[in-house]
């Protein structure tokens, strides 16, 4: 499943893609369907959390943060490696910290995974893609009761 980035809607598409961009169904706009990393505030970060299909990884991150900045092209692969399994969402805190207050963030880089509605993993801080990867996959499954591999 894949979110369209223009009007939130969630689209299938078959995998692998079948030839030319696909369009979202609903505004018929473009549909990135390489898994990277979307941004995301407010009222379509709960909309998107309550409908989603796939687990939801969240990045709190802001624009000043040195250790946001390092771990945003680990956040892109883990994104491009699992297209259509998850959804990574990046939520700049610094120009929404309502919605970062409303999530109990702390500190910053953040990440949260969100499976069925609700959250169901919460860490912090700089990780290496190896162990970030491991977090979020060992998340996706306890929020689908699915053991992991």
């Amino acid at each position: 499943m894949f979110r369209c980035s223009s009007c939130g809607a969630f689209n299938r598409v078959q995998q692998p893609s079948p030839k030319g961009q696909p369009g979202c169904g609903r505004c018929h706009q473009r549909l990135d369907v390489t898994g990277a990393p979307q941004a995301v505030h407010g009222e379509a970060l709960w909309r998107t959390v309550m409908t989603s299909p796939v687990p939801i990884l969240l990045d709190l991150w802001a624009p000043w943060c040195a250790p946001c900045r390092a771990v945003a092209p680990i956040l892109d692969a883990v994104g491009l490696a699992h297209a259509g399994r998850l959804l990574v969402l990046k939520l700049d805190t610094q120009e929404d910290p309502q919605t970062a207050g409303q999530l109990g963030v702390r500190g910053i880089p953040t990440f949260l995974v969100f499976s069925g509605g609700h959250e169901v993993a919460r860490t912090s801080g700089l990780l290496p893609r190896a162990e970030l990867e491991h977090w979020v996959l060992a998340a996706m499954h306890a929020g689908t009761g699915v053991r992991a591999p």
